[in-house]
C-alpha cells in the first residue's frame, strides 16, 4: 500500500441498537477515512423489542451494508446465511482489515474473515456472555471454546478497560494478555460542549414541555428499561427522598423497553406516579441533560456507562452504583458519588447530598473536560488508527 492509498476496513456489528457500541462503530466509520482508512459498516437488523439507532448512522452519512440473518438472536441457519454473505463479500472486495464488534458479529464475521484470508482481523469486546449468567453451563462452555479458537486466529482483541482485558485473558483464557489492546469507548462529546452557551435555554424548554417548574429539583435516569438497569431501586429511593425533602422533586425517565408497564405500575404503587415523567426513546439526548440536576444510575452491572459519560460531559452531577466500570469512569468518586449498596435508603441519601450541594462551575467544567479527553471521538480515532497501522506493518500483538 503506497502512502497515497487508504487501507480498506470492513467493520461488522450485529445491529445498531441503542447503546455505546452503535455510536462507537459509527464514529469510527465516519472518522477513520481522514486518518488513512477507507471504512465500510456492515450490520444486521434491530429486533422489534429494541431501541433503534440506525438514524445515528444516517444522520452522519453512513450507508449501511445490510447483513442478512444477523441480529441479536441465536438462529443457526440464519447465522450460516450471514456467514456466507460475509465470506463472499470479503472475497469479492478484499478488505485489508475486518474489525468485528459484539459477540454474534464477532463469531460469524471473524470466521468469514479467516476463511477469506483477510490480512488483519480485529475484534472488540463491548461486553460478553461468557460468565455463565446468560446460558446453561454446556452452552457457555461451547461458546468459550469457540471464542478461544477464534482468538487464536484474531490478530488483535480489543477490550474497553484493563479490567476487562485481564478477565478475558486470565479469567476466561480467551487469548494471551499481550494479544489484547485496551481502547476505551469513544463518543461524540463535542456536541455537549457546543450546547454549553445555550444550556439555560434548553433547560427552560424541556422543563416547560414536561410541565416541570424551573425551580424544581430534577433527577434523571437514561437507559433501556430492562432488568439489569434496576430502575426499581431508583423508584424506591425517589419515594424516600420525596417523603423527606418536599414536593419540588421530579424524576425524568429516558428510555424504553420491556419493563415499562411494570415500572409504571410500581411508580403508581409507590405513590410517586405524578412526579415521574416517562420520555421513552429520545434521539436528541444531549438536549435533555441541561434539564437535569442529577443523573442517577442504579444498574446491577455496567461495562462503560454511556449515560454517566454523557452527564459528565454535559456538566450534570452523577450518583451511581459502584458496579462494573462505573468506578473507573468516575475515577473512584472524584467526578461523582458512588453508592456501594443496592439499598434504596443509601441511594436516597446520596441523592440528597448531591441535590443539596452548592453548584461549582469550575468543578463542572473540569469534569466535562476530563470526560471529553478520556472518552472523546478524536482519542478513539487516534488509538484505533494506530492499532491498524501497527497490525498492517506487522508490529501488532499477534505477530
Amino acid at each position: 500500500m503506497s502512502s497515497n492509498e487508504r487501507a480498506l476496513v470492513y467493520r461488522v456489528i450485529a445491529r445498531l441498537n441503542v447503546g455505546g457500541a452503535a455510536m462507537h462503530v459509527v464514529l469510527l466509520t465516519v472518522g477513520l477515512p481522514a486518518r488513512g482508512f477507507a471504512s465500510r459498516l456492515l450490520a444486521g437488523r434491530v429486533t422489534e423489542d429494541e431501541g433503534d439507532m440506525e438514524y445515528y448512522a444516517r444522520d452522519r452519512g453512513v450507508e449501511l451494508l445490510r447483513v442478512p440473518g444477523l441480529d441479536r438472536r441465536l438462529r443457526p441457519f440464519a447465522l450460516l446465511g450471514a456467514f456466507l454473505f460475509l465470506y463472499r463479500t470479503f472475497r469479492r472486495d478484499r478488505p485489508e482489515v475486518v474489525h468485528t464488534h459484539t459477540a454474534m458479529a464477532g463469531a460469524v464475521g471473524r470466521a468469514a474473515a479467516i476463511l477469506a484470508r483477510v490480512p488483519v482481523r480485529v475484534h472488540t469486546y463491548h461486553g460478553h456472555v461468557l460468565g455463565g449468567e446468560y446460558f446453561s453451563g454446556g452452552a457457555t462452555a461451547l461458546f468459550l471454546r469457540i471464542e478461544r479458537l477464534l482468538g487464536r486466529w484474531t490478530h488483535a482483541l480489543v477490550a474497553l478497560t484493563d479490567a476487562q482485558a485481564d478477565e478475558m485473558a486470565t479469567g476466561l483464557r480467551i487469548a494471551p494478555r499481550d494479544r489484547f489492546a485496551v481502547i476505551p469507548l469513544g463518543l461524540d462529546l463535542e456536541r455537549f460542549r457546543l450546547l454549553e452557551p445555550v444550556r439555560a435555554l434548553f433547560r427552560e424548554k424541556l422543563r416547560s414541555e414536561l410541565g416541570i417548574p424551573l425551580g424544581a429539583r430534577v433527577i434523571g435516569i437514561v437507559g433501556r428499561l430492562v432488568p439489569v438497569k434496576n430502575h426499581e431501586l431508583l423508584l424506591e429511593a425517589f419515594r424516600l427522598l420525596a417523603e423527606s425533602t418536599g414536593s419540588d422533586l421530579i424524576l425524568v425517565v429516558v428510555g424504553g423497553g420491556e419493563r415499562e408497564e411494570e415500572l409504571r405500575a410500581l411508580a403508581q404503587e409507590l405513590g410517586i406516579a405524578d412526579r415521574v415523567r416517562w420520555m421513552g426513546w429520545q434521539r436528541d439526548v444531549p438536549e435533555i441533560y441541561p434539564a437535569l440536576d442529577v443523573l442517577a444510575l442504579t444498574s446491577r452491572d455496567e461495562g462503560t456507562p454511556v449515560a454517566v459519560i454523557e452527564a459528565l460531559a454535559a456538566g450534570v452531577s452523577v450518583v451511581a452504583r459502584a458496579v462494573g466500570g462505573v468506578s473507573r469512569v468516575l475515577e473512584g468518586g472524584k467526578w461523582g458519588a458512588l453508592v456501594h449498596e443496592s439499598d434504596p435508603d443509601a441511594f436516597a441519601k446520596a441523592l440528597a447530598v448531591c441535590l443539596e450541594a452548592r453548584p461549582d462551575p469550575e468543578a463542572r467544567d473540569a469534569a466535562s473536560a476530563r470526560a471529553r479527553d478520556r472518552f472523546g471521538e478524536q482519542r478513539l480515532l487516534r488509538e484505533v488508527g494506530s492499532l491498524y497501522r501497527d497490525l498492517l506493518a506487522g508490529r501488532g500483538p499477534s505477530y
